[in-house]
């Protein structure tokens, strides 16, 4: 087994080495070629990252001076508790990292950074086609029961 990933936060020169990972997260949900995101959402999103007024935040997980994985979360306000919750959108690990512990590690360190920013809940939705993740996930948090709606607009 590979030593651990040390999780961090983003850092601005990680670009080059996070774009690939965020154009991998956006292909395996269907984001690619004619229904790429447009460069002005990733430059957008990226941005976010380093905005201190911004309510978005991002980690990665790296060895050995390669990036390995991503997480992207945010926080905002609920009318069912005072405190922020937070929700983790996006969670990525390269294809050759999988089932080393990266995406726990991330999801973990999300939970960390939740408590200390006083957050009571971290939650999450995925695809239910993703049952590789969905194993992690339910080693990792409890499933609410709740069916998502939207519309596009």
């Amino acid at each position: 087994m590979p030593s651990p990933a040390h999780i961090r936060p983003l850092a601005e020169s990680d670009f080059p080495a996070w774009l690939p990972l965020w154009d991998g997260y956006n292909t395996f949900y269907g984001r690619s070629g004619p229904t790429a995101l447009p460069e002005h959402i990733t430059r957008t999103t990226w941005s976010r990252f380093f905005d201190a007024y911004e309510p978005m935040h991002a980690l990665v997980a790296e060895r050995d001076g390669r990036l390995l994985g991503l997480v992207h979360f945010l926080y905002h306000r609920s009318t069912t508790m005072i405190g922020p919750i937070c929700y983790l959108q996006d969670l990525y690990t390269a294809a050759d990292a999988r089932g080393q512990g990266v995406g726990r590690a991330l999801i973990e360190a999300v939970y960390e950074r939740a408590r200390q920013a006083g957050s009571q809940r971290v939650y999450w939705q995925t695809h239910e086609t993703n049952q590789t993740a969905m194993r992690l996930y339910d080693s990792v948090a409890d499933k609410s029961g709740f069916v998502v709606y939207r519309k596009p607009l």
